[in-house]
This record gives structure tokens, C-alpha cells and sequence, in this order.
């Protein structure tokens, strides 16, 4: 028997046998350390801009001289430019690259808070907003799928991460904004501007992955992409109903974030401690935004999950109605449980495809589609707060819309893929 390195020569040539050729390098530690910090910077800065404004929004009226119905629209805004900025961000990272994409997206957003508050009138107070919402609505809907492309293999601990620092820097800013805006010698435009700087600090890490193009996010390479079969997710039951899951989540999200702190300061409760219970609400999806997706992701039906979620945001608004003041903890912490539907949503968007051509277009879709389904939620709940001169119909409406929520949960959460359907 001949010995190990006899048996590797070749028997013409005596020379070894070629090495079989190593597996492709993938991304070096640091840039994936790069990109994580990127990705937590990125989804800090995804709400501040509306939630800061939830708790000044009775200063920033009287400061601009809005109506309830105007204070309405501006509450619409935010799922309005997502809608319509949300559905360009796969042809722009496409084009430009994802990186590129979101650090002008976190350009944006920085400059549109720390021009907002001063450029005058209720006109401008809007564009700048629609600037700073821009950058956050092509970023929310690059999320996903920069998770997808660069941690192929941590997808649920990757969007639990970002969207535990999405809750965070939404809590965030519903709690400090107006201590901070007392610090500074209590003037609103000055405690919401203060919310660029942290949005010009995610600019960084952004901008060393502004040259990183490769194939557009989540997408497989052009040779893929021309013998994959086309989707038409408008034809996908499972695609329409994981949107208006989107849609009435968002709807109650933004109402929340808008309105909660208002419903609380009307039953007597201060302006700071209204703030702080918003915090709460927002702060409990910090841990769950973490745990939802890990338990989700190894579920074969997530609608258990979406109607438990919706339960307790059913009990919520039972509470606001009849005890605002006296439960307002109780009923700050069940809505915080029930806007965790947020993570969940994302986590079914990357569950409802087999590939990631197909979660880029099942995120543009649903959450352009949701976000859309989502805008006359928070002004419907203006003009009934004006008409009616209290908070019984707008509670109402909230809670109804809890149930169809429910039933778009259990549909998007069952065992199938949108290729199953297309």
C-alpha cells in the first residue's frame, strides 16, 4: 500500500493533484461590525422625528396656530411619505447601491429636523417634515433586505436587534423631549430640532458604505434575476393580507404616537409625565421588538402571536375609555405590547418569501401599500376629536380597527410563500 503522499501524486506527472479550490471569502469582520453599527444608528433615528413631535404637538399648535384637523394632517404625514418615498427605495438602491441610499436617507433626516421647527409657518413645518420622513421612509423599507444580503444566517436576530433600537430611539424621544426642551429654556422649536445631531451621527457609518454596490439588496445576480420567474405580488392573497397587516398597525402606531400623549394631558395628566407614559408604550418593544422576531421566526404560523398582540391592545383602549388617569401605566404598557404587531410584520415579510427577490418586493409592497392604508387613521381621529369635543369616538374607532387587524394577522401568518401564489 503506497503511503498517503504517494497516493496524492499523479502517476504521469508525480505532481500533486491540485488543492480543491477554497469556498468564496465572505465579508471581512470589520465591515459587518460596520454595517450592525450602521443598521442600530440608522434605526434609532426611524421615529424620533414623529415622536418628538407627539409631545410637543399642543405647543406646536398654539406655536403655528393649528386647528384639530390641521394637528390631524400633520399626524397623516409620516405614513404618507412613507407610502409614496417607500416604494422608489428598490429602484434607488438598484441604481445607486443600499448604502448610498440610506446615508442620503440619514442625510435627509438630520437636515429636515434642524430646519423644521424654524422655517416658518404651518407650510414649511410640513416640507421639512416630508424631507426628514423622506430619508426615513426608503430606510425603513431597505431594512429588511440589508438584513437579508449581509447576515443571511442571523435574519431574526439581525431584525430583532434593529428593531429593539427602533423601540429605543422612539421611547427615547417621546421621554426626553420635553425635559430636554425645559433644559433649553423651554422652547418647542429648540427640543425638536435637537433631534438632527443624533440623526447627523448615523451619516457615518454610512458613508464608508456608500461605494458598496455589489447586487441590489436581497437581490440574486443578473444571470438569476433574467431566468427567475416574475412575481405579481398583487396577485398573492398572502401579499395583501400581510399588508393591510402592515396598514392597520401602523394606522394604531401613528395614532399612538401622535395622539396618546393628548388623550393622557386632556384626563389631567402633566405634559411630562404624558410624554413619559408614551415612552413606555414605545419603550416596551425594546426587549419584545428583540424577542417577537426569535419566536416568530420558528413558528410555523405566526397568528397565534398577532391575536394575543391584538388582545391587549383591545384591553388598551377599553382602559382609556373609562379610566384614562387612574390606569394610564396599565394601559401605556398593554399598548406598547400591542405595538409590537411592527416587528412582527417585518419578521413575516422575510418569512412569506423563498427568496430575496422576493422579500424586496414583498417589503416595498406591504409596507407602501400598509403605510397608504394607514393615513386617514390618525386625521379621522382629529376631526372626530374636534367634532365631538372629547376622546369616546376617536377610542372607539382605535379599538375597531383592532379587529380586522386580527384577521389580516392570522392570514399573514400562515405556512405559505408568496411564490406559492404568483
Amino acid at each position: 500500500m503506497p503511503d498517503d503522499e504517494t497516493r496524492t501524486l499523479s502517476p504521469k506527472t508525480s505532481r500533486p493533484d491540485p488543492l480543491p479550490l477554497a469556498a468564496p471569502a465572505g465579508p471581512a469582520p470589520w465591515l459587518l461590525r460596520l454595517v450592525m453599527v450602521g443598521l442600530v444608528l440608522a434605526a434609532l433615528n426611524l421615529r424620533p422625528a414623529i415622536t418628538s413631535l407627539g409631545a410637543l404637538l399642543e405647543e406646536v399648535r398654539d406655536g403655528l396656530g393649528m386647528s384639530g384637523s390641521v394637528a390631524g394632517v400633520l399626524t397623516s404625514v409620516p405614513p404618507l411619505c412613507f407610502a409614496l418615498f417607500g416604494i422608489m427605495a428598490p429602484r434607488l438602491a438598484r441604481r445607486f447601491g443600499a448604502g448610498a441610499v440610506v446615508c442620503a436617507g440619514m442625510v435627509a433626516i438630520a437636515a429636515g429636523l434642524a430646519i423644521r421647527p424654524f422655517i416658518g409657518g404651518t407650510a414649511g413645518f410640513l416640507a421639512a417634515s416630508a424631507l426628514a420622513l423622506m430619508g426615513i421612509a426608503v430606510s425603513n423599507i431597505l431594512m429588511p433586505v440589508i438584513v437579508k444580503r449581509w447576515f443571511p444566517d442571523r435574519v431574526g436576530t439581525m431584525t430583532g436587534l434593529y428593531s429593539m433600537a427602533l423601540a429605543l430611539g422612539t421611547a427615547l424621544a417621546a421621554a426626553i423631549t420635553v425635559p430636554m426642551t425645559d433644559a433649553l429654556g423651554g422652547s418647542w422649536k429648540a427640543g425638536l430640532a435637537i433631534w438632527a445631531v443624533l440623526a447627523a451621527a448615523a451619516v457615518l457609518p454610512w458613508i464608508l458604505l456608500v461605494r458598496d454596490r455589489g447586487n441590489a439588496p436581497g437581490q440574486p445576480s443578473a444571470h438569476q434575476q433574467q431566468n427567475a420567474p416574475a412575481l405579481r405580488i398583487t396577485r398573492s392573497r398572502t401579499g395583501w393580507a400581510l399588508a393591510s397587516f402592515f396598514g392597520l398597525q401602523a394606522t394604531a402606531a401613528y395614532i399612538t404616537m401622535g395622539w396618546m400623549p393628548q388623550i393622557f394631558r386632556d384626563a389631567g395628566v402633566s405634559a411630562g409625565t404624558a410624554g413619559v407614559l408614551l415612552a413606555v408604550t414605545m419603550a416596551m418593544g425594546v426587549p419584545l421588538a428583540f424577542v417577537i422576531p426569535r419566536v416568530a421566526s420558528r413558528m410555523r404560523n405566526q397568528g397565534p402571536i398577532a391575536v394575543f398582540l391584538g388582545i391587549c391592545g383591545l384591553i388598551g383602549y377599553a382602559g382609556l375609555y373609562l379610566a384614562p388617569a387612574d390606569g394610564a401605566w396599565v394601559w401605556a404598557l398593554l399598548l406598547g405590547i400591542a405595538n409590537c404587531a411592527f416587528p412582527l410584520a417585518l419578521t413575516m415579510i422575510g418569512m412569506r418569501s423563498r427568496t430575496g427577490a422576493g422579500v424586496v418586493r414583498l417589503s416595498a409592497f406591504a409596507q407602501s401599500t400598509g403605510y397608504l392604508i394607514s393615513i386617514p387613521g390618525p386625521l379621522l381621529v382629529g376631526v372626530l376629536y374636534q367634532h365631538s369635543g372629547g376622546w369616546g369616538l376617536p377610542i372607539g374607532l382605535m379599538a375597531a380597527l383592532i379587529l380586522p387587524q386580527m384577521v389580516a394577522g392570522v392570514l399573514a401568518g400562515r405556512d405559505r410563500t408568496i411564490e406559492d401564489e404568483c
